[in-house]
């Protein structure tokens, strides 16, 4: 949904904890960018997670998926995200942040994407705040997509600025919406995943 004004030529090297962010950053982003295929479900579907809230929510993640047909998904995924009109939610910064589309957390987005580089892709017309963009954003900023691997402190302002805010109540709500089945997993792991995300920025300013 994004890209950058000029691809790295080499894949970069970083951590492995940093790649695995930045896989599960790419992870949500496909799932919430649309409803997932046969063979996106087949790879929830073999997931596995441990007690933590997040491993909790991939191992809810993999049941579901393992009894969820596309057809299904996408019914789901259209009645969160599309609707007659509208869908349930409306998973974008400028709407949770001051209950309008197109506002000021737009333009603010667009300039900081702009100056590191990163554009809306072509093909696509979706709002760069919409949460699956910018779930793509941070792992491209993570994993060095845009360039060189952002520093921490850059991830964590860009986190701070345009995640942070509402990414965790979006999930919350995805979490508990009506219409939510498949998608009440990917809510319980982005939420915990953004806690994750938190607590650990946290620390890097101790």
């Amino acid at each position: 949904m994004v890209q950058a004004s000029a691809e790295p030529a080499t894949r970069p090297e970083i951590a492995d904890e940093d790649r695995l962010r930045a896989d599960f950053y790419n992870f949500l982003g496909l799932l919430l960018a649309g409803p997932p295929d046969q063979m996106i479900l087949d790879q929830c579907a073999g997931l596995s997670g441990d007690d933590t809230p997040l491993g909790q929510a991939i191992q809810s993640l993999a049941r579901v998926a393992r009894v969820t047909k596309p057809a299904a998904a996408e019914r789901e995924f259209n009645a969160l995200f599309i609707g007659l009109g509208r869908g349930e939610l409306l998973p974008y910064a400028s709407y949770y942040l001051t209950g309008f589309l197109n506002e000021k957390p737009l333009a603010q987005l667009r300039n900081d994407m702009a100056s590191r580089g990163i554009t809306r892709a072509p093909n696509v017309f979706e709002p760069e705040d919409n949460i699956a963009s910018l779930m793509e954003v941070m792992a491209g900023l993570i994993a060095g997509r845009f360039g060189r691997p952002a520093p921490l402190e850059d991830q964590k302002t860009f986190w701070a600025r345009h995640i942070s805010p509402w990414a965790a109540h979006f999930y919350s709500d995805l979490e508990g919406a009506e219409h939510s089945v498949f998608y009440a997993s990917v809510g319980a792991a982005g939420r915990a995943f953004m806690e994750i995300e938190r607590e650990g920025f946290r620390m890097t300013a101790a």
